[in-house]
């Protein structure tokens, strides 16, 4: 795509395509599990949006939930009832949500959990595990992006960055330490895909470590909730942070974020004391949307499907990875598996490997995606394509 108006060529950097010709540079179309570019070659899709389609593109029941609101509007001057409905249908689903509230992204929502810590506890300090979006990378060694991290932040003082300090997973003393020396509010966490499978004594680590330095847990469930399970990590393990944020996959591709926990904590936000507000919070699309996904989710099983298309899918690659000796390896749980190199090999090897699978028709990301829409037929020609690639690259 051409450059001159749109900076670094996509609004999302890690959707800007790197590996032309075989990447599609720009997508027109989408149905199903697959999508279509300006060229009109055909692939069978695993970024999803970086997530956010769970159930497929154009699935004809949110669709159409989306169409019925639009004949009666979109956003007004006051709420519309979806906005409670909505909020009551996601507190019966999630563990630790009493109470919350709608913004569009991720990031805000993230950020919106940090302002809520730091008021309820009147301490400072944010401890990041994981990458919490653009708007919350602060900390010096921060997750700038996904599986990116920098030492200096332009734009972000330093004054600001010191009240950051970024964790690593499953990193428990350097947690202690940050805990020990400083007043810390809230430590967030987003899951690490690969090490998710491992990561049920962690999670009640950090559940019994903030408790007894009186700091709050929030759980970052934008990639988990609604995939992991539909509560997250939180109900897959049984283990309740304070506070929670969930987006993507909460309404197959519309924007809308969801911030909230126990409802002592939202009380501020309740009576507006903690200022956390947005024009675009209640629009009303996005919220049919996701009661259109929810109660899906709610009475068709939704991520036990996912789980087996996933399973399905990856110990087919796996298998075909070991018969080739391939250098590829594929960690984690199969709903959002962390794809990589083995230890030791050459970098290009990546980049022959996704260019192999565009040629082959198949669109794959580091972490890759099952929906409800992937079907026998679009779960075997990847395996066949993998077999195919993964052979060329020993």
């Amino acid at each position: 795509m051409p450059r001159r108006y749109l900076a670094s060529g996509s609004s999302t950097l890690s959707k800007a395509p790197r590996l032309a010709p075989e990447e599609p540079s720009t997508i027109v179309r989408g149905q199903g599990c697959r999508v279509w570019d300006d060229q009109g070659r055909e692939f069978i899709d695993y970024r999803y949006g970086l997530g956010p389609v769970t159930l497929g593109y154009c699935h004809p029941v949110v669709d159409q939930a989306v169409r019925d609101q639009l004949t009666r509007g979109m956003v007004f001057g006051q709420p519309t009832p979806l906005e409670e409905s909505t909020a009551e249908l996601f507190c019966s689903l999630v563990p630790a949500a009493e109470q919350v509230r709608f913004l569009k992204t991720g990031g805000e929502a993230n950020a919106a959990v940090m302002r809520i810590a730091r008021a309820v506890t009147g301490r400072d300090h944010v401890v990041q595990i994981g990458y919490q979006g653009w708007l919350n990378s602060l900390a010096k060694g921060a997750r700038v992006l996904p599986g990116t991290t920098a030492d200096t932040l332009p734009g972000v003082p330093a004054e600001l960055a010191a009240l950051h300090h970024q964790v690593g997973w499953e990193d428990r003393d350097t947690l202690a330490q940050v805990l020990a020396e400083h007043d810390v509010a809230l430590v967030i966490v987003s899951a690490d895909y690969a090490g998710l499978p491992d990561s049920l004594d962690w999670y009640r680590h950090l559940r019994e470590v903030t408790t007894a330095h009186g700091a709050l847990l929030a759980y970052d469930e934008i990639v988990t909730g609604f995939r992991v399970a539909t509560g997250g990590v939180q109900e897959w393990t049984g283990v309740l942070p304070d506070l929670c944020v969930f987006a993507k996959g909460v309404a197959n591709g519309m924007p809308l974020s969801i911030f909230g926990g126990r409802a002592d904590l939202m009380a501020g936000v309740d009576d507006g004391s903690i200022v956390i507000s947005s024009t675009f919070g209640g629009e009303a699309l996005s919220l049919a949307a996701a009661t259109a996904v929810m109660t899906m989710y709610r009475d068709e099983a939704v991520c036990d499907q996912l789980w087996a298309k996933g399973a399905k899918l990856w110990d087919g690659v796996r298998e075909r990875i070991a018969a080739h000796g391939a250098p590829i390896t594929v960690r984690g749980l199969p709903v959002c598996p962390q794809l990589s190199l083995a230890p030791g090999t050459d970098p290009s090897v990546w980049e022959r490997f996704l260019r192999g699978m565009y040629g082959q028709g198949i669109s794959l990301y580091n972490v890759s995606y099952v929906n409800l829409s992937h079907d026998d037929e679009a779960i075997e020609q990847t395996i066949a394509a993998a077999d195919t690639v993964l052979a060329d690259l020993v």
